[in-house]
């Protein structure tokens, strides 16, 4: 038989309530914890993406058929990080190779080409190994219509059929002689152009019937020009490297800007454009 009074058994459910109440403290405060933890969770899986922050101006060298996509890439790494402005040089790699070899300030360089990457990683100017971030195809532009019914690199042989190429120096001019090889056609252009952009413009002034560009290119002008593919450009993919450069002025403004080009979102604008991952 229990001996404890109505007053000891008021106390007894009165500690039993308290001890409760405390546990169940402790317990909202486990979850609380982990709620805590969840934005320093989201944001050690931001610091995951690999894509440092940056500040300051960011110079980018970039080969001229990156011109479309680079553009809207940079506006995006602005939004994204607030402070920061990236400048553009576009042009045909092996030039902005030569100005970089010869101390122009920038502090990232995106060739269209490894060849023509190679020769700045030879001389110093890259920090670190560069990444191949897409690869690209040729196609021949011609004018809307087609109008000397190009269907082919044979084509561009035919008499009155006036044709642009890209200087074979330039990683265009070069894949161009990889595919007329592979063809066995032996081509004379009206033209030999320093970038894609110029054989490009030429189809676009009716200066020429036809020219080798890349197949992005033709996607970004696709109000003017038509493309015509060819099954001999399997044999001419360029390897598109980018790089941060030994001798940035922004060092790390230039490291995060290559690791957002390497982004998921960054790849989404490539591939929209036609470039091809690697």
């Amino acid at each position: 038989m229990s001996t404890r009074t109505p007053a000891t058994r008021r106390l007894a459910v009165a500690a039993a309530a308290a001890l409760a109440l405390g546990l169940g403290v402790t317990a909202c405060g486990s979850d609380g914890g982990k709620s805590s933890g969840s934005p320093g969770s989201s944001n050690a899986s931001a610091a995951g993406s690999g894509v440092p922050k940056a500040s300051g101006t960011i110079t980018v060298f970039a080969a001229a058929s990156l011109k479309e996509t680079f553009t809207e890439l940079g506006k995006k790494f602005e939004a994204a990080n607030p402070g920061t402005k990236v400048t553009f040089n576009f042009g045909g790699s092996s030039s902005l190779a030569t100005s970089i070899n010869s101390g122009a300030p920038a502090d990232v360089f995106a060739a269209a080409s490894p060849a023509t990457m190679k020769t700045v990683t030879d001389a110093g100017g890259a920090a670190g190994q560069p990444a191949t971030f897409v690869k690209n195809t040729l196609t021949i532009a011609v004018p809307k219509g087609n109008p000397k019914h190009v269907a082919g690199l044979k084509d561009l042989t035919a008499s009155g059929v006036k044709v642009a190429l890209c200087a074979k120096e330039v990683p265009c001019g070069a894949a161009a002689q990889t595919a007329l090889k592979a063809a066995g056609v032996d081509l004379t252009p009206v033209t030999l152009e320093q970038d894609v952009k110029g054989a490009l413009t030429k189809v676009e002034l009716g200066e020429v019937d036809a020219s080798l560009v890349y197949r992005t290119d033709v996607q970004a002008d696709a109000a003017k020009i038509d493309g015509v593919d060819f099954p001999e450009a399997d044999k001419a993919v360029n390897d598109y490297p980018i790089a941060a450069l030994a001798k940035a002025p922004n060092k790390d403004g230039g490291a995060a800007f290559v690791a957002y080009v390497q982004s998921p979102e960054a790849k989404q604008v490539l591939t929209a454009a036609g470039f091809q991952a690697p």
